[in-house]
This record gives C-alpha cells, structure tokens and sequence, in this order.
C-alpha cells in the first residue's frame, strides 16, 4: 500500500489525466470515422471544431484567471472568485448562444448546418458546470477527482458511440445527441458532487467579475493566439504547395509532438496552483523554485526521450503512419522537432508565470512576437529550401525568441539565469531516478 501512496500521487494522476484522455478520444474519433458515412463524418468534425475553437475561447479567459486568484486565497476570497467566474462563464455562453439563436432564424440551407447551429449553444450551456469545476479542481489540486471527471465526460461519450453502432444508428444527428446527452449528465455529476460549487454564485462581486474580465482579456488573447502559432504552419504549407499530400506529411510529425505535449501540461496542471499559491503569498523566492523545478526537470528528462526519438524517428513514423510514409519527409521533420523539443519547458513556463505573475500582457506579447517570427520563417525557410523542411526548421526560432523575450522580461520581477533552471533541473531529476530505484529495490526486498 506504502508503493501504491508513493506512485498515485498529483503528478501521476495528472500525467495519467493528460496521456488517457487523448486516447480515449481518437479511439472514439476512429470508431465515428468507421462507422459514419462521409459525408456525416466531415459534418461531425466540423460540429466539433466549431465547438472547440468556442471552449477554446471560453476556456482561455476564464480557466487561468480563476486558478490564479483561487489558489491559495481565504476561504471568503474563493468563494467570491468561484462564484463571479460563475457569472462570468454564464455571461460569455450566453453572448455565444444568442449569436446561435438569431442564426438559426435566418439560416435555410444545408439541413447539417442547421442542426450544428441548433444544438451547439445547447451543448454550450450544458458543458459549462463541467467546465467550471474542472478548472476548481486544478485550483484546489485535486487531480484524482479531475481524472474522475475527465473519465466520466469521455466514457459517457465513448459508451455512448458504442451503443449507437450495436443498434446501426450511427448518424449525424444521433452523434450530436448523443454527445449532448453525455454532457448532461457528466454537468450532473459534478453539481451533485459538488464539485462545480454553484451555490458560490451567491458570493460573487461585481468588483472580481471586473478582475477577472480585465485579466482574462489577455489571456484568451493569448489562447487564441496560440492556436494560430500550432496552425499557421498547415495553412502556409497548404497555400505554398500544390501538392495536398504536404499538408498530412507535415501534420503526423507534429501529432507526434504529443510525446512532449503530454507531460508537459501534466507538469503546467500541477505547478500551476502552486504558483499561484506562493504568489498570493508575495513569496517570489517560492514561486521562482517552483518554476525553476518543474520546467528544469523536464527539460532535463526531454533529452534522452528526444535522443531516442530521433534514432527511431523510422520505425515510429512506419508504426503510426503505415507504409504509405515511409518514402516521405515525415521522420526527418519528427526529427527536426524533437531536436528543439527541449526548448518547449522553459518557454511555455515563462509564459504562465508572467500571467500568474500579473504580466498576462506580456505573454500575450510574447506569443504574438513568436506567431510573427513563425510566420515570416515559414515563407523564408520555403524560399530557402523550397520544400517544407523549411517550415519545421524556422519553429526552432520561433520557440528561441519565446525564451529570448519571456526570460527578459521574467528578469525584471524574478531572481534567476537559465542556468539555474538547468541546474535545479538535473538535481531533481536525479534525486527522482534514485528515489524510484530505492522503491523498486525495497519493494523487491519484501515480496
């Protein structure tokens, strides 16, 4: 039992939350891809981009600004910025849901369209208490109850699917309600639970709405441009070369990247709330500690994933991508990201701290400056190279003028060098190697 305390911890839980509930999805998305004709697949992905690009929006100027005044605050205080973040969410949906009411008035044309519109502000509404008390959650630290959540709200779903395909009823329409259906009932869950703590709306004040509203102006800003950083390389690809083919050689690679991705928002999931903690403090010594740790550790642990990543960069693009890619550039761009995969740590936690920080501006600066240098070292890497290794080499300048900027402006608040970071990153990641083989060992010991 002593083994199971010492592996099941905040970290694990998120690690397990971040790398189960991608593969729950695509193996969801494989089965409606199977299952749906067509035509009702490429309207269930645009039903589901649609979506996403509006939580992506939701998500992004709420989810920060509540973890960074809700960590480590008073009681009284946590409840007054859970409840207005409440009042705030509700604010936004609805904004959203009347645009998609007035729409489906005026709308007549494509019958899948129109379902689209009719149902997202629905399914909008009913996935913003599983939405809010996912952020609680993280907040609080409770990440065995976020992995319970997260399971709930994707296993519904995935149930869901199932039961739709053993009846044959594996529609458009039918995968829209269905998809309602489970995000009725995973909102449910949490209110019952408690967990997404509605009855804070009576503590709410016009004041923290006002707080929140101002902060999470730049950090959506920040989300939104971020999600053109990850896309402005398709798009380029796709205007630049008349081949089609391009675009889905480019993209398996930085699928790929989930390698790197999937721990590191399980690290940004668990320091978050401890920086905000320290922040609320005014302890700046905790805080640059925290953040020196956990962006040192993985960025240290990221070098000999990415050495084998490499070396093998072949045989995971022929496992993945089948055959039919072994002739490609495909492994070579896989290679190309994983060389500057180690920037990815530093770069994405200077970015939190600047927000938690009070700086949301300036992160927000800091991804716009790298969208720009992405952008503008695209169209020069294919005037360059004149094919698409162009595009992944000029990612390394993009995610090298992150650093550049996030660490001088970090400078000006914090007492740290990147050496430091390297440092505390090689110290911690030792004492965590040696700590796992003395368990190993004392576990072999009493069996």
């Amino acid at each position: 039992m002593g083994i199971l305390d010492k592996i099941i911890n905040k970290h694990t839980l998120s690690l397990a939350s971040n790398a189960v509930m991608p593969v729950v999805g695509m193996v969801t998305i494989s089965m409606l891809a199977r299952n749906l004709t067509e035509a009702d697949f490429g309207n269930w992905t645009f039903f589901l981009i649609t979506y996403s690009l509006a939580n992506f929006f939701r998500t992004g100027f709420l989810q920060t600004s509540l973890v960074k005044f809700y960590s480590g605050a008073d009681k009284q205080r946590a409840l007054n910025v859970a409840g207005s973040t409440w009042i705030l969410g509700f604010v936004i949906t609805s904004i959203l849901g009347i645009l998609c009411f007035l729409t489906y008035l005026f709308y007549h044309g494509d019958v899948a369209v129109e379902i689209i519109i009719k149902w997202f502000s629905i399914i909008f509404f009913c996935t913003l208490p599983s939405s809010v008390a996912l952020w609680i959650l993280q907040a609080e630290g409770r990440f065995d109850r976020m992995f319970i959540l997260q399971l709930v709200g994707q296993g519904c779903f995935f149930i869901s699917v199932i039961v739709l395909i053993v009846i044959h009823q594996t529609h458009f329409k039918m995968v829209v309600y269905a998809y309602c259906i489970s995000a009725i009932i995973t909102s449910l869950f949490t209110i019952i639970n408690g967990w997404a703590k509605t009855i804070t709306m009576a503590h709410k004040s016009w004041a923290c709405i006002k707080e929140l509203a101002n902060f999470g102006k730049f950090s959506v800003g920040t989300s939104i441009s971020s999600y053109l950083l990850r896309g402005s390389d398709t798009y380029i690809i796709k205007y630049m070369f008349a081949d089609p083919a391009s675009v889905g050689i480019y993209y398996l690679p930085q699928r790929l990247m989930e390698i790197v991705e999937i721990p590191l928002r399980s690290f940004i999931a668990t320091a978050l709330p401890p920086i905000a903690a320290a922040m609320h403090r005014d302890d700046k010594r905790s805080m640059t500690y925290i953040m020196k740790k956990y962006a040192g550790i993985l960025t240290i642990l990221l070098i000999p994933v990415s050495i084998v990543a490499i070396i093998s960069a072949d045989l995971i693009i022929d496992i993945i991508g089948g055959p039919g890619f072994a002739a490609t550039p495909a492994a070579n761009i896989f290679r190309i990201f994983m060389s500057f995969a180690i920037l990815l740590p530093v770069d994405r936690f200077f970015g939190i701290t600047l927000d938690i920080l009070n700086q949301p501006q300036k992160n927000m600066i800091k991804v716009i400056l790298m969208l720009t240098v992405n952008v503008a070292g695209d169209f020069l890497g294919i005037y360059i190279f004149h094919n698409i290794y162009g595009v992944a080499i000029s990612s390394f300048f993009t995610f090298l003028m992150g650093i550049v900027y996030g660490y001088w402006q970090l400078k000006m608040h914090l007492d740290f060098t990147i050496k430091d970071i390297l440092k505390i990153g090689f110290v911690e990641s030792k004492a965590i190697i040696l700590n796992a083989v003395k368990n190993l060992r004392v576990q072999s010991k009493n069996e």
